[in-house]
């Protein structure tokens, strides 16, 4: 008989997601980064071309499991931040776009996208309009 002991099955299946998840980071988001258009943090959101309702679905299934998933790696190896981010990106939430501005917008990030477009070759991003005084 064959014993299995469950919790090493458990950290192996999360060891290979966190690496899974660190590779497909490093890879997308500098290629995503680099698709956004110059004027992406200013102005009001654009408004998405009409996709199929299942594709929509699907896209927001995907942004959760990714936030879900940026979540348990923010307690284990990888990049929980970053997957969080990428998941944030997918999916469809009042306020999304408030966020984004929020998130991109800070001087070391702001200032780290526009290094990574420089190296793609593509013009930096514009950075975001003042905000608002309520």
């Amino acid at each position: 008989m064959l014993a299995i002991d469950i919790p090493a099955l458990w950290l192996q299946w999360l060891a290979g997601i966190s690496l899974g998840t660190f590779l497909l980071g490093a890879l997308l988001m500098p290629w995503l980064l680099a698709r956004l258009p110059v004027d992406h943090l200013r102005g009001a959101p654009r408004e998405l071309v009409r996709t199929h309702w299942l594709l929509r679905a699907l896209k927001n299934a995907l942004g959760l499991v990714l936030l879900v998933a940026g979540l348990v790696l923010l307690f284990l190896p990888g990049q929980g931040v970053l997957t969080m981010l990428a998941g944030l990106w997918l999916v469809d939430l009042p306020g999304k776009h408030w966020l984004e501005r929020r998130l991109l917008g800070r001087p070391r990030v702001f200032a780290s996208i526009n290094w990574l477009r420089a190296r793609a070759g593509k013009p930096p991003l514009l950075p975001p309009d003042a905000p608002e005084i309520r």
